[in-house]
């Protein structure tokens, strides 16, 4: 780039609460996140897209309301550095959905035959962290994933420029 703060590297939007709306958001994360410099064939890419179709897919699974969408946000940023060493930039994504009875929980399956109950096993194993915050209706899941620098392919996705707080 020639210098300038590139804008930042956050990116939002509604999906129709469906299995089809899940599926698009997984790919537009992918798209997005090569747009900003992480290749779609990295291993962040690939767990990214588990992570966020996961998200979603619980979304649309326990947190649908006839009506409703779901919001996905994806935001990149650059924890701060020691003495303005480059720093490893962590994706953020959070998916908000409009039901407040559903809480996620975290199983351990002893049933290797159950169809489901394991995505946020995945979610738990892939991301740095992740939660749960309260919203006025509904509820947001989010998690945060370290970016390596090798990961990607534009230094500002890798700590040269941020964005500010996606919450």
């Amino acid at each position: 780039m020639n210098g300038e703060n590139p804008p930042g590297y956050m990116f939002e939007m509604f999906f129709t609460s469906s299995r089809r709306g899940a599926r698009l958001a997984r790919r537009v994360v992918v798209r997005r996140l090569e747009e900003w410099g992480v290749p779609r064939d990295s291993g962040a890419s690939q767990s990214l897209a588990l992570i966020a179709g996961e998200l979603a897919a619980n979304a649309v699974s326990h947190g649908h309301v006839p009506g409703r969408r779901f919001h996905l946000r994806l935001s990149v940023q650059p924890p701060p550095g020691p003495a303005g060493r480059r720093a490893p930039a962590s994706v953020r994504i959070e998916v908000s959905d409009a039901c407040d009875e559903r809480r996620p929980v975290l199983r351990e399956h002893g049933d290797d035959d159950a169809e489901g109950g394991r995505g946020l096993l995945l979610v738990d194993a892939l991301a740095s962290k992740w939660g749960v915050a309260e919203r006025g209706v509904g509820k947001t899941v989010w998690c945060e994933y370290a970016l390596a620098p090798e990961e990607c392919r534009s230094r500002q996705v890798a700590g040269d420029a941020g964005v500010g707080d996606a919450r």
